[in-house]
C-alpha cells in the first residue's frame, strides 16, 4: 500500500471524474483540460470542456486525437482489437488498410420512415480513421461506465465504441416544432460489462446540468442533446396569450434523477 502523500499525485477530471497524474494537463480519458477552473453558471449549467487542439486522450486499446477548433475533427488510432460505428457520411478519410462493415440493426424500414439513419457503418482496428460534422461546435466526450444508458439526440453522435449496443426509441408529441410529424427520435447507448465511449457533436455551444431526483426544467426541443436515460421527458404544450387567440409552445418537462445537456444553437435536419 502506498504512503499518504502518494494518494495525493492524481487529480480527478471535473467532467468524467476519471483519476489522472497530478502532472497531467488534460484528462486522458475524456481530453478535458485538467489546469482550467469548472465554469458553471448561477442556475447549475455547467460549460461542457472545450478541448485544445491537438487534444489526445484514450478508450480501450485507441486514442483519439481533436484537431482543429471551429468544425473540429476527431481522428482515431484504432487498436487491433478495437471498432467503432457511425454515420458512413460523417468520415473524412481513412488508411486503405482499415476495414468498413455494415452494423446490422433491427427495423430497418421503421428507421428509414422515421429519418433515422438507416445505415451505420463500423470502422475496425489497426488503422487511423478520422470523423468530422459538415458544421460549426465542439466535441463533446462521454466516456460510459459499465451498466449506463445515454439517450442523445438524432443525427448528433460522431462515434461510439464497439462496447457499447446501440438502438433508438421516439418521443411523441414534438411533431408541431420539429415539422417532421413523426415526433423526435433519440440515439440510445447502453454499456453492458465493459466501459465505452460516445463522441457527440454539439452546434454551437454545449452545457450539462445534474438534475436531483423528482428536479424538473422545461426545454426547448431544439436545443436538447443527450440526457442520461433516468432523466424523463414529458412533452408539454403551453398556451401564449395575445393577438389573434394567441399561439401554442411546445416545451419539454425533463425530470432527474440524472445528467441533461443542451446546445446553444439548434440546426434543423431535414429528417425532423
Amino acid at each position: 500500500m502506498g504512503s499518504p502523500a502518494e494518494s495525493f499525485e492524481r487529480i480527478q477530471c471535473q467532467w468524467c471524474q476519471g483519476m489522472n497524474p497530478k502532472t497531467a494537463l488534460t484528462c486522458h480519458a475524456c481530453g478535458a483540460p485538467l489546469d482550467i477552473r469548472n465554469l458553471v453558471s448561477e442556475s447549475g449549467w455547467r460549460e461542457a470542456p472545450r478541448l485544445r487542439d491537438m487534444t489526445e486522450f484514450q478508450f480501450s486499446s485507441s486514442t483519439c486525437q481533436v484537431e482543429g477548433e471551429i468544425v473540429p475533427v476527431a481522428e482515431i488510432h484504432l487498436g487491433a482489437n478495437d471498432s467503432v460505428f457511425f454515420e458512413h457520411h460523417i468520415m473524412l478519410w481513412k488508411d486503405d488498410n482499415v476495414p468498413l462493415t455494415v452494423l446490422q440493426l433491427g427495423g430497418g424500414l421503421k428507421r428509414a420512415f422515421a429519418g433515422m439513419p438507416f445505415i451505420i457503418s463500423v470502422a475496425t482496428g489497426p488503422g487511423r480513421i478520422a470523423f468530422s460534422r459538415d458544421a460549426t461546435g465542439e466535441l463533446v466526450v462521454l466516456p460510459l461506465h459499465p451498466g449506463m444508458e445515454l439517450d442523445v439526440r438524432e443525427h448528433a453522435f460522431l462515434l461510439a465504441s464497439h462496447q457499447i449496443d446501440y438502438s433508438f426509441i421516439r418521443v411523441k408529441g414534438l411533431a408541431n416544432i420539429l415539422f417532421g410529424g413523426q415526433g423526435m427520435f433519440m440515439d440510445r447507448f447502453v454499456t453492458t460489462n465493459s466501459p465505452g465511449l460516445v463522441l457527440l457533436h454539439g452546434y454551437g455551444n454545449v452545457f450539462e446540468r445534474k438534475l436531483k431526483a423528482g428536479e424538473s426544467i422545461m426545454v426547448e426541443p431544439g436545443a436538447f442533446l443527450y440526457k442520461d436515460s433516468s432523466v424523463t421527458m414529458d412533452v408539454e404544450f403551453q398556451r401564449l396569450g395575445g393577438l389573434f387567440g394567441g399561439a401554442n409552445m411546445s416545451l419539454a418537462r425533463m425530470t432527474g434523477p440524472g445528467r441533461i445537456g443542451i446546445q446553444s444553437m439548434y440546426v434543423h435536419h431535414h429528417t425532423e
